[in-house]
């Protein structure tokens, strides 16, 4: 049986009050997606409102491009995967082997208190599926909680966009909360690497990445996991 992997992107595209774009973060899409594909998995992409989610600008600029985000750009049909994502309401969790969500700045507007998504995680994480996130991606996780009713990340080894990343970026004071500060109220055992270098934390099955350089080591985390 090919195993099914849900990619849930975000749908929200202004970076707060600033004038400017966000939306996911293009290599933490593309460095899982192959890493997906090329293992024999079947890829779904969703997002909250269905249809092309907004990609951040920022990510596309030629300093953030990498052998991922270029072998997307060609692909017909990875392309044709982005432009018609499903909506989150009409996927179920039952579907699917994992669930794993890039970053990029939109998630933390919208997935964060996305009921579908909420229930989608709580569902996955109560079968005992993998749950990937990446960067920005697990403020995902903060408001889903498991059976007994507490936080899921609480007591649970997490990382993800660090405070000091956040802060070299320059958007400390525009985000609606700090990744960091937020995994840590709710209960979370979060840790760092360097700043903007490849960190991963394996928790069970929740599994996190602190930034993009994390994104290929998520997904083979992910995958190790199904294995």
């Amino acid at each position: 049986m090919t195993k099914k992997i849900l990619v849930a992107l975000t749908s929200h595209d202004q970076l707060g009050d600033t004038g400017a774009k966000t939306g996911f973060w293009l290599e933490e899409l593309a460095a899982p997606y192959y890493e997906f594909v090329d293992a024999g998995f079947e890829v779904t992409l969703a997002s909250p409102k269905g249809g092309l989610p907004p990609l951040d600008p920022k990510s596309n600029e030629p300093d953030f491009q990498t052998e991922h985000t270029h072998r997307f750009e060609a692909d017909a049909a990875a392309n044709s995967a982005l432009n018609s994502t499903a909506k989150l309401t009409d996927v179920a969790a039952e579907d699917f082997d994992a669930i794993f969500y890039p970053g990029g700045h939109g998630p933390m507007w919208d997935l964060v208190e996305d009921a579908d998504s909420i229930k989608l995680i709580e569902d996955f994480f109560a079968a005992k599926k993998p749950v990937g996130s990446v960067c920005h991606g697990p403020i995902v996780l903060v408001n889903a909680k498991d059976a007994e009713g507490e936080y899921i990340v609480k007591d649970r080894k997490v990382t993800g966009f660090s405070n000091t990343e956040e802060d070299a970026v320059a958007l400390t004071n525009v985000v609606p909360q700090l990744l960091e500060d937020t995994l840590i109220a709710r209960g979370g055992i979060y840790s760092k690497g360097e700043d903007w270098m490849s960190y991963v934390q394996k928790d069970g099955h929740l599994i996190t990445g602190q930034n993009p350089n994390s994104s290929a080591a998520v997904a083979q985390q992910v995958i190790e996991a199904l294995s």
